[in-house]
This record gives C-alpha cells, sequence and structure tokens, in this order.
C-alpha cells in the first residue's frame, strides 16, 4: 500500500488526486488489475466525477450543503456532524481498473478527495491490485 497526503484549504472542497492516484499506478509496475483508493477519516470522503468544468464541483459542494446544512439540531457534540454525514454520503473508497498501466476513467472523469472538515491535513491510501 501507498499513501499520500493532501492540504485542505476550507471547510468544505473537492481536490482533484487523479494524477497522484495515477503515479501510485505507474510506480506500482502493474499492467492490468484494480486500483482502491481509500481515506482514512470519518468526515472526509472519495468519489469519481467530472474533471473538465470546475462548476460540477461547485455544484456538487452546494448540493450538500443544501440537503446536510452545517448548522442543524445534530446531537454530535463535536460540532461536525454535518461533515460526517456528508462524508457518508460520498463514501471513505472507490475502485478503478488499470489496463495499459493506467487508470480506466471516462474521457471527463477524475478522483476526487471530498474535504467536509477542514482546513486540515489529509492522508489518501492508495492499494494496487494486479489481476491474477
Amino acid at each position: 500500500m501507498n499513501s499520500f497526503q493532501v492540504r485542505s484549504r476550507s471547510r468544505s472542497e473537492m481536490m482533484d488526486i487523479t494524477s497522484q492516484v495515477q503515479a501510485v499506478v505507474a510506480g506500482s509496475g502493474v499492467e492490468c488489475g484494480a486500483c482502491v483508493v481509500f481515506v482514512p477519516h470519518t468526515t472526509a470522503g472519495v468519489t469519481i466525477n467530472e474533471n473538465a468544468d470546475p462548476d460540477v464541483c461547485r455544484d456538487i459542494l452546494e448540493a450538500l450543503e443544501r440537503a446536510v446544512p452545517w448548522q442543524r439540531d445534530y446531537r454530535h457534540s463535536e460540532g461536525n456532524a454535518a461533515a460526517h454525514v456528508k462524508a457518508s454520503l460520498m463514501g471513505s473508497a472507490c475502485t478503478v481498473l488499470i489496463r495499459g498501466g493506467s487508470l480506466v476513467l471516462g474521457t471527463w472523469q477524475g478522483i476526487y478527495f471530498c474535504e467536509f472538515d477542514g482546513p486540515r491535513q489529509r492522508s489518501i491510501h492508495v492499494q494496487v491490485i494486479p489481476s491474477a
């Protein structure tokens, strides 16, 4: 397993980590298989979505804020319950196929780290699995 760090700059943001994940895949030497990207945090997640238009990320973050507003009558005493809910909605892991030593993503797809309780330094773990 390989890991790398990212530093978020705001409470909520989506950071394109596709190139960092691809670098791990390239360094593994695996030509065909799968890559698992895991975020070991309860207030952050990972997803795959469009990486051509930055407005897509803004729209996703705004929709999540409308669905799960920061200020509500939450019971969680740390004051970041909305971040936990948003992280659960996004998920903590994604899997991407590998072909020819590269991630198999659609033309407009990228892998995004999703911060919901920043700014913070976060870890991202990547496991490359060769096909049998």
